[in-house]
């Protein structure tokens, strides 16, 4: 069983920058991969990064060369620093433990609001 909590959304302008963390309880953080995955109003989830319990990274298009994911397994945090904010990226933010690869998430966080006006 894995808790995760979610922290560090806000308002920003855009070309601003903003952290998310998550911080997980329970024993087993290290052995899943983790990812970070968005929803918009009116939008369905979107995958925005993720990385493996090894730590390699993947990123989609629309947040690569922005985004960074990170991962520190002694603290169980997982984090996403997001730089050059665009209003596109307006979402509610979850962290997620599970499969990177196939996407397929067993543990979700409740969410973290990020608006990024123009």
């Amino acid at each position: 069983q894995v808790q995760l909590v979610e922290s560090g959304g806000g308002l920003v302008q855009a070309g601003g920058s903003l952290r998310l963390s998550c911080v997980a309880s329970g024993r087993s953080f290290s052995n899943y991969g983790m990812g970070w995955i968005r929803q918009a109003p009116g939008k369905e989830r979107e995958f925005v990064a993720g990385i493996s319990w090894i730590g390699t990274r993947t990123y989609s298009d629309s947040v690569k060369d922005r985004f960074t994911i990170s991962r520190d397994n002694a603290k169980n945090t997982l984090d996403l620093q997001m730089n050059k904010l665009k209003p596109d990226d307006t979402a509610v933010y979850y962290c997620a433990a599970g499969d990177v690869r196939s996407g397929s998430y067993k543990y979700w966080g409740q969410g973290t609001q990020v608006t990024v006006s123009s």
